[in-house]
C-alpha cells in the first residue's frame, strides 16, 4: 500500500498533508503502508516529513507569475519542463497506488504524470479560490475534497465538503503546560496575532505601533515569523515600558506543542485568513479577528474571511483600515460584552470541521480497498 502525497512544500500545503497522514496511520494499521511526498525542497518541511516517517522526494518547482517577470521565463523555459521530468522517473520508482494533491507550486506535474500512468488522484483544496495548480487537476481527480461550501471553478457534483484537514492534536492544549511554555502571568485576558507560516509584516509593524496601549490592558503572544524575529525583538525592547515586559510574550513560530497551548488560552485570536488558521481557529472554538492578506492570490483569503464571518464566528478589519484606536475599540467593545465573544465561541464551533483528516483518510482507503 503506497500513498503519494504531494503539495505546494509551504506549511499551507504540509500541515494538511500531515494531518491526513496520521489519520491514515491510525485507520490503516497494516505494516504495508507506505507513505511518500514529492514536492519543492523545503528545509523546514523535509525535516518535519522525515518525523513523521515519510519518505520524501524533492522536485523542481517553477511557478507560473500573473504579472511581467523575468523569472517566469527561467520557469517556463527550464524550471517546468525539469519538474514535469522529475515527477515522470520518480513516479515510475515509486509506483503508488494513488496521489493525494493539496496542490501549489511543484503539484501539477505529478498529478499529471499520475494521471497519464492512469494512477488515481485525489485533491483537496483549502480555499474558496482554487490554486491554478488544483484548477488544472480537477479535469482527472477522481476525487475532489473542498474546505468551504461555495468553492470556484470547481464542478461541485463532484466535490465532497470536508472542511480543512488539520492536526487533531492541535485542540488538546493545556492551560498550565501555556503558562510554562511562555510563562504567562493569566492576569489579563490573552490575546494570540498569527501572521501565518511565514509571519506579517504589516501585522508585526501594527503590534509595535501599539504595544504600549494594548499592553496596559492585555496579555499578548505574538507569532512574527523566523525572519522577522530579531527585528521585533530588537524594537520592542527599545518602545516597552519596563512594567508592561511580563504581558508581551514574542516567538519567531510556534511549532505543534506551543501553537496547542496557545490556542487554549488564546481568549481572541487575531489572525491572517488563510483556511489553515480559520479552521484551526474554529475547531478550538475561539473568537476571532481576520486580517485578509491583500495580496493573496485571488483575493482567497479575503473571500475565505468572509465566508467564515457570515457565521458570527469573526469579526473582520481589511488590512488598509487597521489602525490602533479603532483596533482597540473594537477588541474593547468585544470583552466589555461577553454574551458577544461567547456567540461568537458557539458559531466557531459549529463551522468547525475538525474530522476533516479522518475523513479524507477514509475515503481514500475505502477507495482502494474496492480497487
Amino acid at each position: 500500500m503506497k500513498i503519494l502525497l504531494t503539495g505546494g512544500g509551504t506549511a499551507g500545503h504540509i500541515t494538511p498533508l500531515i494531518a491526513v497522514a496520521r489519520e491514515l496511520r491510525r485507520l490503516y494499521t497494516k505494516e504495508d503502508l507506505k507513505l511518500h511526498y514529492m514536492g519543492p525542497r523545503d528545509v523546514q518541511g523535509v525535516l518535519v516529513l522525515k518525523q513523521e516517517n515519510i519518505q520524501t522526494h524533492a522536485i523542481l518547482a517553477g511557478k507560473l507569475r500573473r504579472y511581467f517577470s523575468l523569472a517566469n521565463i527561467a520557469d517556463v523555459l527550464f524550471i517546468i519542463p525539469l519538474s514535469f521530468l522529475q515527477s515522470f522517473f520518480l513516479l515510475i520508482a515509486i509506483r503508488p497506488n494513488l496521489v493525494f494533491s493539496k496542490g501549489g507550486t511543484g503539484a501539477l506535474p505529478v498529478t499529471f504524470w499520475a494521471w497519464i500512468f492512469m494512477i488515481p488522484v485525489f485533491l483537496h483544496e483549502s480555499d474558496i479560490v482554487p490554486g491554478l495548480s488544483n484548477r488544472i487537476a480537477s479535469n482527472w481527480a477522481k476525487r475532489m475534497f473542498i474546505s468551504f461550501p461555495k468553492t470556484e471553478y470547481f464542478n461541485l457534483a463532484k466535490t465532497v465538503l470536508t472542511g480543512h484537514p488539520i492536526k487533531k492534536e492541535l485542540v488538546e492544549g493545556n492551560k498550565e503546560s501555556a503558562k510554562e511554555v511562555f510563562n504567562l502571568t493569566f492576569e489579563k485576558s490573552i490575546l494570540l496575532f498569527l501572521g501565518g507560516s511565514q509571519g506579517s509584516e504589516a501585522i508585526n509593524d501594527f503590534v509595535l505601533l501599539m504595544l504600549n496601549d494594548i499592553l496596559r490592558s492585555y496579555e499578548v503572544i505574538h507569532a512574527c515569523g523566523r525572519k522577522n524575529f530579531k527585528q521585533i525583538q530588537l524594537e520592542s525592547r527599545q518602545v516597552l515600558q519596563k512594567d508592561l515586559e511580563k504581558y508581551y510574550h514574542v516567538k519567531d513560530y510556534l511549532n505543534e506543542v506551543e501553537l496547542k497551548h496557545a490556542y487554549k488560552v488564546a481568549d481572541l485570536i487575531i489572525s491572517r485568513a488563510g483556511a489553515g488558521s480559520i479552521f484551526e481557529i474554529a475547531a478550538n472554538g475561539k473568537p476571532s479577528i481576520l486580517i485578509p492578506l491583500p495580496s493573496s492570490a485571488g483575493d482567497h483569503q479575503s473571500k475565505n474571511a468572509y465566508q467564515y464571518s457570515q457565521t458570527g464566528a469573526s469579526l473582520i478589519i481589511e488590512q488598509g483600515t487597521l489602525t490602533p484606536n479603532f483596533f482597540l475599540s473594537k477588541i474593547n467593545h468585544l470583552f466589555a460584552q461577553p454574551e458577544i465573544t461567547q456567540k461568537m465561541t458557539q458559531s466557531a464551533l459549529e463551522f468547525a470541521k475538525p474530522l476533516a483528516a479522518k475523513t479524507i483518510a477514509r475515503e481514500i482507503l475505502e477507495y482502494l480497498g474496492d480497487k
